[in-house]
């Protein structure tokens, strides 16, 4: 069974990150930029939050907010749910579909590693179903 650690050794090790002072269309500036959907919000080295096109689409659009003079700490989700590299995958999975999130940090010593998404779950998820059953079809052929 996979491990976030797996996830983050093919990653491409960068994180993206704004301060929550920076206005929120910096952020989706960002966003849009890196084709991302969502950004981790880190204040003096260490994680205060994460805002997803989620948080935008909710509190800047339907409550008539300007983008541009509105700071992400407004808007973001404060203390997001977060895991660590040896978390399994199928577990990571199950917490994100049960708390309706699609991006979870990794963090360890309060250190931010990355970011996957249910995305990297998910194909992760198939591969591996994938290897299983060609395996099966392997030894029934044999």
């Amino acid at each position: 069974m996979s491990t976030i650690k797996d996830i983050l050794e093919n990653a491409s090790g960068e994180i993206w990150s704004v301060r929550s002072e920076q206005s929120v269309l910096e952020a989706i500036r960002l966003m849009a930029e890196k084709s991302i959907g969502a950004v981790l919000v880190m204040d003096g080295g260490r994680l205060t939050g994460i805002l997803s096109e989620r948080d935008y689409a909710r509190k800047v659009i339907l409550e008539n907010r300007a983008s541009h003079n509105t700071p992400v700490g407004d808007i973001m989700t404060r203390d997001p749910v977060t895991t660590t590299r040896a978390a399994a995958v199928g577990g990571c999975l199950s917490l994100m579909t049960e708390r309706r999130f699609r991006h979870l940090p990794v963090v360890e010593d309060g250190r931010v590693l990355g970011m996957v998404s249910i995305g990297d779950l998910v194909k992760t998820v198939i591969r591996e179903q994938q290897y299983t059953i060609d395996q099966l079809e392997h030894y029934i052929a044999g």
